[in-house]
């Protein structure tokens, strides 16, 4: 199954999830009726069936109102969630061991994935071992750990684990898993009515006696609400056990990390009084064991991993934190991915069209391995200036300059027009860092770069905006990848610092959107050629492509039809695309670069940043080692 059936399944998870939430609330209100019919039975209340009307009606309400506003309040992302829980943000900056030694997991993944570093988390208050992902896209998902998950792992064990989360990110589950949350909530908010109307007072009030009607119910519907917790997750959560042996090529990892669990006296425990909503979201059982628990038993989900486990868990003591271990050792085929370091495992020119669409969400051993290779080839300058947020300022505007003289010194112009003097500043002092970088270290720089970029208060932010546009629209050659560049950052902070922006699916046919198809592809071609008949035949190998898949015409656009504001308007079109039109429009745009033949490093990269706008992230494109054998 690929990135895009993968997304598709969530939405039809979704579909299911809605048909179980109806179904619990019919249960509900019919288990109330006939509750409050025998409590009512004996009194004098006046006309009962009007009354269990209004009671039908009540119930509804509070259902709605409560999943409406948990929904709402969990619009901002995974940082919300998080949050909720207890979770401290980590520094980017930190010099803690153990939380050094997690950020470096989870950007080595971050980056084998192309997903976007996400904000990471540390839950202080928990002891056990237990971790989940958030969000409702890799643009605002958050990464959450206990620190017992954090303290307690080795570096394989804690890769295992955060695999783990980053298959979810990938599957889609994450947004399904929210939408859980709200759905839930409002179920749950029966009993906290009942606990209110219980302690009224007064003769023949016959409320105290509703209350306790609703406590029940609210136990019955804490039962439907495990019940379709564990109908959505149970499976997902085994599917996402085999993503991650299967990302890591490490089972050993994961099945440690699940076996420490089993003998650590508090297992996967979490005390957060918000465990009980968010147990679906959980890497393991966060609110122990039951016939409705929204994980596999421990010992199926270690012998799936490790089919000789015996059943007998190892004790596990706390111990102090010890010094951030080494990154593991890559093969002696590896070549480091920097400048300075001679040939690159990444080799564009094995790079077949096909290859594009087939490797989105499906990163690899090998990319993992590439990964630590490019983190660790990082110049210290670059690395620093992405841990803290106003140098990854500079470093973002940096990565925008022209290398050609004239425009550059033109783009330092128009910088200062918008932009503080300490900040022109700043890009000026990176800039010869940036200028020896290779493209394919471009992206994952920007990646990098987020989580501090989140930092920024917020007037610096829009003037930080401010600042990456108007360098994007001043290069005199309309440098396509520099605009998806500053696209990507745009829109991943966007989300974050205005998340009322968020898209939402709204196009599930092409047709609407032929002519933003049209521009994106126009603008594709007129970046990789400049002969007019070169130029025709690439559009046109791309467009065909597009059009046998989806029957419709695509339009061929003049330069000023396809310009950087003609460009922003069409891909957030395209974003709010079903999957489907999605993995068929990057298809299109490989084949149009690919229409010479050959896709080189530049137009891979420009590649990934078009399909990172479309939030399908690619991994990097790598040299296997069967390619390596036989070139």
């Amino acid at each position: 199954m690929d990135f895009f059936e993968r997304q598709d399944e969530a939405r039809r998870h979704t579909k299911l999830l809605v048909f179980y939430f109806a179904a619990a609330v019919l249960s509900l209100v019919v288990v109330i009726n006939v509750a409050l019919s025998l409590i009512l039975g004996g009194l004098a209340v006046g006309p009962k069936a009007e009354l269990l009307l209004w009671i039908t009606l009540g119930t509804l309400a509070v259902i709605s109102i409560g999943s409406v506003f948990k929904t709402l309040q969990l619009a901002s992302g995974g940082s919300v969630v998080a949050e909720l829980l207890g979770g401290r943000l980590i520094d980017s900056n930190t010099s803690d061991n153990d939380e050094r030694k997690l950020l470096n997991v989870v950007e080595e993944m971050s980056i084998a994935s192309g997903v976007p570093v996400p904000q990471v988390y540390v839950m202080d208050d928990e002891a056990g071992i237990n971790a989940f992902a958030a969000g409702h896209s890799t643009s605002d998902a958050a990464i959450s750990v206990t620190r017992g998950c954090m303290k307690l792992l080795s570096r394989d064990e804690l890769q295992g684990v955060i695999a783990h989360e980053f298959s979810h990110i990938l599957n889609g589950d994450m947004r399904l898993n929210l939408r859980l949350m709200g759905l839930v909530f409002g179920i749950l908010c029966l009993t906290v009515i009942g606990r209110v109307l219980i302690r009224t007072r007064g003769s023949k009030n016959p409320l105290p006696l509703v209350g306790l009607a609703l406590i029940v119910v609210g136990w019955a519907g804490a039962f439907f609400g495990r019940l379709i917790q564990a109908a959505v997750s149970r499976q997902r959560e085994l599917l996402a056990d085999a993503a991650a042996a299967q990302f890591t090529r490490n089972p050993a990892g994961l099945a440690g990390a699940l076996k420490k669990i089993g003998g650590l006296a508090y297992g996967s425990r979490i005390e957060s009084p918000h465990a009980e909503e968010a147990s679906h979201l959980f890497f393991a059982n966060g609110v122990g064991n039951s016939l409705f628990s929204t994980h596999p038993p421990l010992t199926e989900r270690i012998r799936a991993l490790d089919p000789s486990f015996d059943g007998k868990f190892p004790r596990v003591i706390e111990e102090p934190a010890s010094a951030i271990p080494p990154a593991p050792q890559v093969s002696a085929t590896a070549e480091i991915p920097a400048a300075h370091a001679g040939a690159s495992r990444f080799v564009a020119p094995f790079v077949a069209e096909h290859t594009v669409v087939a490797t989105v969400g499906q990163a690899t051993t090998q990319h993992l391995a590439y990964a630590a290779d490019l983190r660790q080839a990082i110049p210290p300058a670059i690395e620093a200036a992405a841990r803290d947020p106003f140098g990854a300022s500079g470093l973002v505007c940096a990565l925008l300059l022209a290398s050609e003289p004239s425009v550059h010194e033109k783009q330092f112009e128009v910088l200062a027009s918008v932009a503080s003097e300490a900040m022109l500043n700043e890009t000026a002092r990176i800039w010869p860092e940036v200028q020896v970088m290779p493209v394919q270290a471009k992206i994952p720089a920007l990646d990098l770069a987020l989580p501090a970029l989140r930092r920024l208060p917020p007037e610096q932010f829009q003037q930080f905006r401010a600042a990456i546009g108007t360098l994007a629209a001043s290069n005199d050659k309309n440098d396509l990848f520099a605009y998806m560049l500053q696209k990507i950052v745009a829109r991943h902070l966007d989300t974050y610092f205005l998340p009322e922006r968020r898209p939402v699916t709204q196009f599930y046919a092409l047709h609407p959107l032929a002519h933003d198809c049209g521009v994106l592809l126009s603008a594709t071609a007129y970046a990789g050629q400049e002969n007019e008949s070169e130029l025709s035949a690439a559009f046109a190998k791309g467009a065909d492509y597009l059009s046998q898949a989806a029957h419709c015409k695509i339009p061929l656009l003049p330069p000023d039809e396809c310009d950087l504001s003609n460009m922003d308007a069409a891909l957030e079109r395209l974003s709010q695309a079903v999957p489907q039109i999605k993995k068929n429009l990057l298809g299109a745009c490989a084949q149009t670069v690919a229409a010479d033949g050959v896709i080189q490093q530049g137009e891979a990269e420009l590649l990934r940043a078009i399909a990172d706008a479309l939030d399908c992230p690619v991994p990097p494109f790598v040299q296997t080692e069967e390619v390596a054998a036989t070139g």
